[in-house]
C-alpha cells in the first residue's frame, strides 16, 4: 500500500480519471491512464512491489510532465503544431497535479543569495551552485529554468 499523503494524490488522479470517462474528456484521460501506468511501474520496479511516498509521486507527474513540454518542443521545431499543440494539452493536465512553481523572480532572489554564499563568479562553479539552489527550491522550481538563471547570473 501506498502511504497516506500519496494514496491522497493517487485517489485524486483515480477520481480525475474517472470524470474524465463521464465527461470523454479523451485528452484527459488518456493522460491520466498515461500518467497511472508510470506510477504502477515505479510501485513494481525492483525485486518486489513498494510503497511510494509523496516526493516519489511528484517526481513521477515532473518526470511525465517534462516529457509532454520536451516533445511539444520538438514536434514545434519539426513544424508539427498539430501535435506540438496535444503534447501541451497533456502536460497541462499534469500540471494540477505538481505543486505551484515559483517564478523566475523568485528563483533568481535564490539563486543570488546562493551565489553570494558562495562566492561564485564565473559559469566553471555552475556545478557548486546548482545543487545548493536546488535543494532550497525543492519540488518548487523547474531544473531546467533554476539552470537558465543560474548562468545568466554567473555569466554578468
Amino acid at each position: 500500500m501506498m502511504s497516506e499523503q500519496a494514496a491522497t494524490l493517487a485517489e485524486r488522479i483515480d477520481a480525475d480519471l474517472k470524470q474524465a470517462m463521464r465527461d470523454r474528456n479523451d485528452t484527459a484521460k488518456l493522460t491520466l491512464r498515461a500518467l497511472k501506468t508510470a506510477l504502477m511501474q515505479a510501485r513494481t520496479s525492483g525485486a518486489q512491489m513498494h510503497d511510494l511516498s509523496e516526493t516519489d509521486v511528484v517526481e513521477i507527474v515532473r518526470r511525465e510532465a517534462k516529457r509532454r513540454r520536451d516533445a511539444a518542443d520538438e514536434f514545434q521545431k519539426l513544424g508539427s503544431p498539430e501535435r506540438a499543440a496535444s503534447e501541451l494539452a497533456e502536460y497541462q493536465v499534469l500540471l494540477q497535479y505538481l505543486p505551484q512553481q515559483l517564478s523566475e523572480a523568485e528563483i533568481e532572489a535564490i539563486v543570488r543569495a546562493v551565489i553570494a554564499e558562495l562566492g561564485a563568479t564565473s559559469v566553471k562553479q555552475l556545478g557548486q551552485v546548482m545543487p545548493a539552489v536546488l535543494a532550497r527550491t525543492g519540488p518548487s522550481a523547474d531544473g531546467k529554468t533554476v539552470n537558465q538563471v543560474v548562468r545568466r547570473l554567473l555569466t554578468q
